[in-house]
C-alpha cells in the first residue's frame, strides 16, 4: 500500500469557543491509502489538548508509510494494533490511517462501511448540533440558525453559562445537552448541575478535569442529571476505570485512534453498563461520515463537525430532521464537492 497525505485547513462558520480556547480554522490532515487501483481516504483531526497538531501528524504519517507499505489492507486489526503501540502519542494520525483502511477494504468488497460492520443504516441516531461559547445574545442567535436540529449541545464553563442556558431554554423546546469541557471543580459542578436540572437538560458532559474517576463518581452521586465523560475516556484502557463513575462515555475517532479502537471502546462500555455517544472534533465529512457508519451502535451522536465549517471539501453523511443519513456507495461513500 502507498500512503500519501496533505494538510487540510477547514474554515469555520463562526469562531468556535469552548471553556479552554477558541478556533476559526481547524488544521487537519487528509490521508490517502492506495492499493492497486483502489484508494481509501481518511482524515486526522489533531488536538493540542492531547499534544498533537498538523506538524506532529505529518511526522507520524511519514514514519508510518514504510511500516505499512507491504501489508495486506484486509489485516486491519494487526495493522492498527501495531500502529497504536508504536504511536501512542499520535492517535490522530493512527485514526486517519484506520479510516482510510476501512474505506479501502469496503470499496474492494463493494459494500458501504456500515454493512462491513454488520449494521443497519435505519437505526442511526439523531445528532446534536453544537452551540459554542459566546455572549448570551449571540448564542441565542446561533440557536435560531440551528432551528432544524431537534437536539442541541451547549458549551458551558464560562461566567454567564447558567444565564445562557436559561435564556436558550426559554427560546426552544429542543433537547438540550451541556458540555463543560473540564471547566468546573467538583463542588462547582455539583452546584451548577443542580441549577441546570431546572431546564430539562438531558445530560452533562465532562464537568471536571480528567484523570480522577473518583471525583467524577462524587459528582455523579450528588447530582440529578446523567454524567458523560469525554476527556476522561480517550482510549479503550480508560473505559473500565469509569464503571460506576459516569453514566456514559463520548468516543471520538481522532482521540482514540480510529474505528477499530472505537469499536473496542463501545463494547467495553456496554459490558460495564455505560451508554455510548459518538462525537467528533471539527472535521470534514470524511471523519464525520466514518463515525456515522458506527452510529447504529451508539445511544447518542454528536456528529456535527462538518456542519460547523463553511468549506467542507467532501460530501458524505447527511442530516434530515436531525437524523444521520448514511450514504450507500461502497466504503465511506465520500465524494468531492
Amino acid at each position: 500500500m502507498r500512503l500519501a497525505f496533505e494538510k487540510m485547513d477547514l474554515n469555520l462558520q463562526h469562531t468556535f469557543r469552548i471553556s479552554r480556547g477558541a478556533e476559526d480554522v481547524a488544521r487537519n490532515v487528509r490521508v490517502v491509502l492506495e492499493d492497486g487501483e483502489v484508494k481509501g481516504i481518511g482524515e486526522c483531526a489533531p488536538s493540542e489538548f492531547y499534544g498533537q497538531n498538523q506538524e506532529t501528524v505529518a511526522e507520524a504519517l511519514e514514519a508510518m508509510a514504510p511500516l505499512i507499505s507491504d501489508k495486506d489492507p484486509f489485516e486491519i486489526e494487526e495493522i492498527i494494533s501495531s500502529l497504536v503501540k508504536q504511536f501512542p502519542h499520535n492517535l490522530a494520525a493512527v485514526s486517519g490511517v484506520d479510516i482510510a483502511l476501512h474505506d479501502l477494504v469496503a470499496k474492494k468488497l463493494g459494500v458501504p462501511l456500515y454493512r462491513l460492520f454488520g449494521l443497519s443504516k435505519e437505526t442511526t441516531p439523531l445528532t446534536s448540533f453544537t452551540i459554542g461559547i459566546d455572549t448570551v445574545e449571540k448564542m441565542m442567535e446561533k440557536v435560531k440558525e440551528a432551528r432544524l436540529y431537534p437536539v442541541l449541545k451547549l458549551k458551558v464553563g464560562f461566567e454567564n453559562d447558567l444565564k445562557a442556558v436559561a435564556a436558550i431554554r426559554r427560546q426552544t423546546d429542543a433537547t438540550i445537552r451541556v458540555d463543560a469541557n473540564c471547566a468546573w471543580s467538583v463542588e462547582e459542578a455539583i452546584s451548577k448541575i443542580h441549577a441546570l436540572s431546572e431546564y430539562g437538560i438531558e445530560f452533562v458532559e465532562q464537568p471536571i478535569e480528567p484523570g480522577d474517576p473518583d471525583a467524577l463518581r462524587k459528582v455523579r452521586e450528588n447530582v440529578p442529571l446523567p454524567i458523560i465523560s469525554d476527556e476522561s475516556s480517550v482510549v479503550p484502557e480508560d473505559v473500565p476505570k469509569l464503571f460506576g463513575c459516569v453514566d456514559g462515555i463520548n468516543i471520538k475517532l481522532s482521540k482514540c485512534g480510529g474505528l477499530r479502537q472505537a469499536l473496542k471502546m463501545i463494547h467495553t462500555a456496554k459490558s460495564g453498563g455505560l451508554k455510548v455517544m459518538l462525537g467528533c472534533m471539527i472535521e470534514s465529512s470524511i471523519s464525520v461520515t466514518a463515525a456515522a457508519h458506527l452510529s447504529p451502535l451508539a445511544d447518542w451522536a454528536d456528529l456535527d463537525g462538518n456542519l460547523l465549517i463553511k468549506d467542507d471539501p467532501f460530501r458524505g453523511v447527511t442530516v434530515k430532521e436531525g437524523k444521520l443519513i448514511l450514504p450507500d456507495a461502497p466504503g465511506l461513500g465520500i465524494t468531492p464537492r
